[in-house]
């Protein structure tokens, strides 16, 4: 264990989360502080549009910008939210939750990034759908029009390290822990009955798990929130010393509490970051890939989505869940994980709080779980984009084989007796090197991205000029 915590410290240390907050400083700045100036516009023109059918869509495209968003937030708001939190709050103490805020708020704009390059720079397959991505913006953005030979070398190390998660991933042992702890169940059936019900959902394909999502997501998403919210109005005398606690020990580091080794302020920083991109996944590349197939006429209006997925995952379920464990006290119990999340809950609204989180945990990975399916697929589309038959057959197989590694956590951690806390320090392994290329990539393209924000101001929102032959699809220059 200590080897992978020394590893995990390394891979995010000071050069990715320099990298990391110095990009979203500089996009902040080049955009004129968009993410923050213009935020009533995007909450209109995001979660306001959803109340007007069809505002903003192109014609083009696999999913509506609803779809893509939901099947988006679904990928993001999972176990990341609740078990993520719990261990980083678990390790690093509550400062851990300051840097996560930190992350998020330039995350937002790092989201929008990879959400608009991904659009912009997407491309037909031979059906005329859409699909994008970092390996495409990479191919097209790095490699046609900047000429660097060597994308296809950050393409590989950012799909090598993304398709690691599918051996890799968290959300079926989070599940298994939460569900079967909760009901008695022993983990192996929890995790064989989340496999049958994965397949159920990914047997319709990307369109059949867009139109799931829009069901699924806002109600899961409100549910949680709405519980959390009511327990801290219950403590709301403790809130200003939870507060406290999290910004004095974000600098400070924390002291030894409870049953565990206290955390430095280099510990609260790095479990902070890490536990942010795990779980909103700005900078990642993940959710643009999705987004990329999203029927809109602008690249930037989908960006927007991205900004608010973020908003959504980080701000507002993320912060509830991490208030909830610093005011009643629970983070000083040694626990980590799911079960930290489960016990806070349990404390304030009893046995019915565990089954509302063991509930929602089921839900945020169920939908997380089919929202990387799409991811993986992209992937695939793209890495065997010129052979139509070899792509065909492998996406065939790749569905039926998709569920079933998420069953070795769960093996791990029942048989090996692997705890979850270095389960975690595995996720965290399967983010950075992705994360810290496709970061670099969006930063080389940032010029492109600040183009599109300048022109989507001046023709969008009239503010400003623009030039009326900009293209604003990749496409359409190379036409």
């Amino acid at each position: 264990m200590a080897f992978l915590e020394k590893l995990v410290g390394w891979l995010w240390g000071i050069p990715l989360i320099v990298l990391i907050l110095g990009t979203g400083i500089y996009f902040t700045l080049a955009t004129g502080f968009f993410q923050f100036t213009k935020f009533g516009m995007i909450l209109k023109k995001t979660f306001g549009s959803l109340f007007k059918k069809g505002e903003d869509e192109g014609k083009e495209g696999v999913l509506s910008p609803f779809e893509a968003v939901s099947t988006a937030i679904g990928g993001t708001v999972g176990v990341g939210n609740i078990g993520g939190v719990a261990t980083a709050i678990a390790f690093g103490g509550p400062g851990a939750v300051f840097w996560m805020w930190i992350a998020a708020l330039v995350g937002m704009i790092i989201k929008m990034a990879e959400v608009t390059l991904a659009v912009y720079y997407r491309e037909k397959d031979e059906e005329g759908n859409p699909y994008g991505g970092p390996t495409y913006y990479m191919e097209k953005g790095l490699g046609q029009e900047k000429g660097f030979k060597g994308w296809p070398v950050l393409a590989f190390i950012f799909g090598g390290g993304l398709f690691s998660t599918f051996f890799l991933t968290l959300q079926n042992y989070t599940v298994s822990e939460a569900v079967g702890a909760t009901f008695g169940i022993p983990l192996l059936w929890v995790s064989i009955a989340y496999i049958i019900l994965t397949y159920v959902i990914i047997a319709g394909g990307i369109v059949s798990i867009g139109k799931i999502a829009t069901k699924l997501v806002p109600f899961m998403t409100l549910f949680y929130i709405l519980t959390g919210l009511f327990i801290i109005v219950k403590n709301i005398g403790f809130l200003p010393s939870a507060l406290a606690q999290i910004f004095t020990g974000a600098f400070s580091g924390t002291a030894a509490v409870g049953g565990f080794a206290g955390a430095a302020f280099a510990k609260a920083l790095q479990m902070g970051m890490a536990r942010s991109v795990y779980s909103n996944e700005a900078g990642w590349g993940t959710s643009p890939m999705i987004h990329s197939t999203a029927r809109v006429d602008h690249p930037v209006k989908q960006g927007l989505w991205g900004v608010f997925e973020v908003f959504v995952d980080t701000v507002l379920v993320c912060t509830v869940t991490a208030l909830v464990i610093v005011l009643t006290g629970a983070w000083t119990s040694g626990a980590s994980g799911a079960t930290l999340t489960l016990d806070a809950f349990e404390m304030e609204i009893g046995t019915i709080g565990r089954y509302i989180i063991a509930s929602s945990v089921f839900l945020f990975a169920l939908t997380t779980s089919t929202g990387w399916y799409t991811y993986y697929e992209i992937l695939l589309r793209h890495m065997f984009r010129k052979n139509i038959e070899v792509k065909d057959n492998i996406l065939k197989v790749y569905k039926w084989i998709y569920p079933i590694p998420g069953i070795s956590m769960v093996l791990l951690a029942v048989y090996a007796e692997v705890p979850g806390t270095i389960l975690w320090l595995f996720a965290d392994l399967t983010s950075a090197l992705p994360t810290f290329v496709n970061v670099l990539a969006i930063l080389i393209l940032s010029p492109t991205f600040v183009k599109l924000v300048k022109d989507y101001r001046g023709r969008c929102l009239g503010e400003g000029s623009y030039d009326e032959n900009f293209k604003v699809f990749y496409e359409d220059n190379e036409k």
